[in-house]
């Protein structure tokens, strides 16, 4: 049975500034929480079901397992219908990633992407294009945020996340800077080279200014329609896929 007290922490944990007090986020349904449980993350405390027991059978012994019902799983869910199991999982160091280790490999660049649907696709993405790292502006959604987590289906647990001053790292890694623009050059004809940074911006401006001054190579995707805008996380896609496109020519 869970108390007043753990019901009003894991309620907490849907805000940022708790999650970051506390060093924990949550992640909902035992198929994601055994992805975390896979990876390097450090899952503190299970709270499942008795129907999803069975299911958490081969995890280890050293997390902290609490069985409840599914009224009070209701309680601690962000989710409109409850999954059998919720986890509350360590929060990593979120260093700056070093940038030597972004060379001879393509990464995206999230320049103040709020949607956490978005962000969670976008991850999800980039997880199955084989891309193992994103570095986002310090006012990117959080990839703590229950939504995010919830969205990315357990992808989140492969791809390296970071936060970072994107002018000061894109100046440092030294590395070629793609950015998707409505006047570049058609995405489906450019040269990508081995290596380098792609970004995306914001819903509703795109990428700032001061970003787009150290672009190297300006990229589009080409309209032949007539739609307004491209959603920023299938225009995501849309870049992952053509970069997969180049290694397997």
């Amino acid at each position: 049975m869970l108390s007043k007290s753990q019901i009003s922490l894991l309620n907490s944990l849907q805000q940022k500034k708790f999650r970051r007090e506390h060093g924990l986020f949550i992640v909902e349904g035992y198929k994601s929480i055994i992805e975390f449980a896979d990876s390097g993350y450090h899952i503190h405390t299970i709270y499942h079901t008795a129907d999803a027991a069975s299911k958490l059978l081969n995890l280890s012994r050293k997390i902290n397992f609490h069985e409840i019902s599914l009224t009070e799983l209701g309680k601690i869910s962000a989710l409109k219908t409850p999954a059998d199991a919720l986890a509350t999982v360590k929060m990593p160091d979120n260093d700056v990633i070093d940038s030597s280790s972004l060379k001879n490999k393509f990464s995206l660049v999230l320049d103040g992407v709020q949607d956490p649907g978005n962000m969670g696709t976008i991850i999800r993405t980039a997880d199955w294009f084989g891309i193992t790292d994103i570095i986002c502006s310090e006012d990117t959604v959080d990839v703590y945020n229950p939504k995010v987590v919830q969205a990315t289906m357990g992808s989140l647990a492969r791809v390296n996340i970071s936060y970072t001053d994107l002018k000061k790292f894109i100046i440092y890694a030294g590395l070629p800077v793609f950015g998707t623009l409505l006047n570049g050059d058609n995405i489906y004809t450019t040269q990508f080279g081995g290596e380098g940074l792609v970004i995306l911006g914001n819903e509703g401006n795109g990428i700032r200014p001061d970003i787009q001054e150290l672009i190297t190579k300006a990229i589009t995707i080409p309209r032949v329609g007539k739609a307004e805008s491209l959603n920023v996380a299938i225009a995501a896609a849309i870049c992952c896929s053509q970069l997969a496109a180049k290694t397997f020519k």
